[in-house]
């Protein structure tokens, strides 16, 4: 699947399920975008911030328009040039979130834009200050406000260094100017806000509609499971629906049908799980396309949808189990 953004790493997937994952997933976490602007090395590049010089807005200036940016005038600065056009007045960004923002990237000397999400329609998300951007990115929005919008110039070194990025035409010596929309972040604590739906069937799981970031509590009725896949809302959101090409960020889970024992858990490791829907177990793919971002989702998975007689090796999973999730969308990625 294409990634979405030519600037920014998706992080590895789940769904190794404490272990579960199938080829797909094992392959593609060990698999690093070749095009990624991560820092190997153990001490990333810092650089001065200073306000400037940077190129003005000609058009689309407020937060969440879509802007245009002249080109660069004069040399740019060897420094970080960072400044906040719009004072925004929601929580600071802190390192290591997963930072949701509107973006878009042009060349200083030529106003090529050689990348934006305002086309794609939805805002990016990615951990930030953890060396999973450019250094520039990790470096400059640490500390902002949500709802601010910023605009960055950002030099080779704190960019894609001297290779600079040939699949965005970026050569090693180009600066690059962003603008950049601070809509949103998640963390380890994060919950879905969705409107609580009744959990009437008495034959299914009952899940916990708490939205304080703890793992919900998953009470498992003492009847055999269905033999169908079953996907329904314990919180309804308002966002987009999930599409099967999607990759989400999500909080979740998983707990046996036959003695209710989890098996895993992003709750328990701290961590929010990030995955393509393409990569996951068939009933993850299935009961979370078409559902909303924003939303809690019980999934109740039959083997042949989950492991069927091959469970992952470790885990108290066995052959033939009936597996049980809650699952938040937080977010696309």
């Amino acid at each position: 699947m294409r990634r979405r953004s030519l600037l920014l790493a998706v992080p590895a997937g789940l769904l190794t399920l404490a272990g579960c994952g199938d080829d797909k997933t094992d392959k593609a976490d060990k698999t690093k975008p070749s095009d990624s602007p991560t820092n190997d090395s153990s001490k990333p590049p810092t650089a001065k911030i200073v306000d400037g010089p940077l190129p003005e807005i000609t058009k689309g200036t407020k937060f969440g328009q879509k802007p245009t940016v002249a080109k660069g005038s004069g040399k740019p600065s060897s420094d970080l040039a960072v400044k906040t056009l719009i004072e925004g007045k929601g929580k600071e960004v802190v390192k290591g979130d997963y930072l949701q923002a509107n973006y878009l990237g042009q060349i200083w000397a030529t106003a090529k834009v050689f990348d934006n999400s305002y086309d794609r329609g939805n805002p990016t998300v990615f951990p930030i200050g953890t060396g999973q951007v450019i250094p520039g990115w990790d470096q400059a929005l640490v500390g902002k406000k949500l709802d601010s919008r910023v605009e960055l110039a950002i030099p080779p070194k704190m960019g894609y260094g001297e290779e600079g990025n040939k699949q965005a035409g970026i050569k090693g010596t180009d600066t690059l100017v962003f603008v950049v929309d601070l809509v949103g972040t998640f963390s380890a604590t994060s919950s879905a806000k969705g409107k609580e739906v009744a959990q009437s069937n008495k034959d299914l799981p009952k899940v916990g509609t708490n939205t304080d970031g703890k793992a919900p509590s998953v009470d498992v009725p003492k009847t055999k499971p269905p033999k169908k896949l079953v996907a329904s809302y314990v919180l309804e959101g308002d966002g987009d629906e999930v599409k099967e090409t999607d990759s989400l960020l999500c909080q979740y889970k998983g707990v046996l049908w036959a003695d209710g024992k989890e098996f895993d858990s992003s709750y328990k490791r701290k961590q929010l799980a990030s995955f393509q829907l393409a990569q996951v177990v068939k009933g993850w793919a299935q009961g979370l396309t078409g559902k909303k971002v924003g939303s809690r989702v019980l999934i109740v998975i039959p083997p042949e949808l989950g492991y069927g007689d091959q469970p992952p090796q470790g885990s108290s999973i066995k052959k033939d189990s009936t597996l049980i999730f809650t699952v938040d969308i937080l977010a696309k990625m």
